[in-house]
């Protein structure tokens, strides 16, 4: 049985940061300056007391709702998050409960961020060939921001708060969701992490502020990230993937109609496309109002797509993630909706 994505929605916080904000508290970088080295004017911000579940719920409840979905259909949710509401239980458990999903269906929290999605697809479309399952709600949910020093502009200038849930279900059309190609590198993971709060070293109620070079301090309960190793990662690993998957669906750079990457910065996108000699009109930017939201930022990409009219019935569309971990995959899909 094949599988294709038939809805994707989006849910953002309320609070909007934007960059004459971030501006005024580090004087240094204007609001131009910002967008430039970015491409990102403005990303959203989860409140104190909203989790990631609240967006998810969201996210969901408005495919649902606005697809005329019925809940009691779904056979299986997926939910990727590094933000989850508790240690345990897993927040795919508390989403199956406020969604009013069916007892008879699996619920399942894997830990991924720009990568996340197309796992996602991954997992989904096996669970669907597999006979498993022939309704799998995608549910890519983070409040990264609560992760953040805020004396670290580094990380505050791209981060952003975002769910987003994509319905996949199983057709008996030649429908087209894969291959995929996956790739782990472990030995960079202290590149972008979040040192403390894991078993490994337990949350620090009086962390070390630690201060950079470049003047962002952080302390070990914060997110880390080393932006240049970042950089050189993803234009190491990335070109190979693409042509990877390319090979295993036997197509070329030329067959694909849209390019839909994570949205790291626009930097990297920038470098990435032209290293693939990517014509502008087939690839897709989705980050300026957003910013990098992480697992999300591919289903806000598609979506953004969609709205535009840049999705037709029948396109080939190359969704590729890439990040922390150091973690990537890359699978084609064609759309039908």
């Amino acid at each position: 049985m094949n599988a294709f994505i038939e809805s994707i929605r989006v849910a953002l916080p309320d609070t909007v940061l934007d960059n004459d904000q971030l501006a005024r508290e580090f004087p240094s970088w204007s609001a131009q300056k910002i967008y430039a080295s970015t491409g990102i004017r403005e990303r959203r911000v989860s409140a104190a007391d909203e989790c990631a579940s609240d967006l998810a719920v969201k996210a969901a409840s408005r495919l649902l709702d606005e697809e005329g979905r019925d809940p009691r259909d779904i056979d299986f949710v997926l939910n990727c998050t590094q933000t989850p509401d508790y240690v345990l239980p897993t927040t795919a458990c508390l989403l199956q409960d406020r969604l009013g999903l069916p007892r008879t269906c699996g619920a399942l929290d894997y830990n991924l961020g720009c990568s996340g999605y197309v796992y996602g697809l991954g997992l989904a479309k096996a669970l669907i060939a597999s006979g498993q399952a022939r309704e799998v709600l995608l549910i890519t949910a983070d409040t990264h921001t609560k992760l953040i020093n805020p004396r670290d502009k580094s990380v505050r200038m791209l981060l952003g708060d975002a769910a987003t849930a994509t319905l996949i279900r199983a057709d008996a059309r030649d429908t087209l969701m894969g291959p995929f190609v996956y790739g782990t590198d472990g030995s960079g993971a202290d590149n972008l992490i979040v040192p403390a709060g894991g078993m490994r070293q337990r949350y620090v109620p009086d962390a070390e502020l630690v201060q950079d070079a470049s003047g962002n301090a952080r302390t070990d309960n914060d997110i880390w990230l080393n932006g240049a190793e970042i950089f050189n990662f993803t234009l190491r690993v990335i070109p190979d993937t693409v042509a990877a998957v390319l090979q295993r669906a036997n197509l070329c750079a030329s067959d694909i109609d849209l390019f839909v990457f994570h949205q790291a910065n626009r930097f990297i996108l920038e470098h990435l496309r032209k290293k693939l000699g990517v014509p502008q009109d087939k690839f897709v930017y989705a980050l300026e109002h957003v910013g990098n939201t992480a697992s999300s930022s591919i289903p806000i990409a598609l979506q953004e797509a969609k709205d535009a009219g840049r999705l037709e019935p029948g396109s080939l569309i190359m969704l590729v993630g890439f990040g922390v971990g150091y973690s990537w995959a890359a699978t084609v899909i064609r759309w039908v909706e």
